[in-house]
């Protein structure tokens, strides 16, 4: 990819646009930035467009630990005030959070 990030908000399709396919070996399209447009740089920004939309359109949690995708319940515990510094010197050792 390259070092130059678009952003997809940037580029809105107005009702009244026409939109075609061209052959970008033949046809010469330039960018804004005044790049031209061939079929790898398409498909640079394209996968960063949808890179872009994914992140903003991450859902928050974990996966499943059923692993067919449903809900993992969890459970709330009280424990010693030492069993618990264990836990999160065990959790820090393993590189995880107190909660996995």
């Amino acid at each position: 990819m390259t070092a130059d990030r678009i952003d997809p908000r940037e580029y809105v399709i107005n009702d009244d646009a026409t939109i075609s396919d061209i052959d970008l070996e033949t046809e010469e399209f330039t960018l804004r930035d005044g790049r031209r447009l061939t079929d790898e740089l398409a498909k640079e920004l394209a996968a960063q467009a949808l890179d872009e939309i994914r992140r903003r359109n991450l859902i928050p949690g974990r996966k499943s630990l059923s692993g067919d995708g449903s809900h993992s319940p969890a459970i709330r515990v009280r424990v010693p005030a030492q069993l618990r510094r264990q836990a999160e010197n065990r959790a820090a050792a393993d590189g995880v959070t107190l909660s996995e």
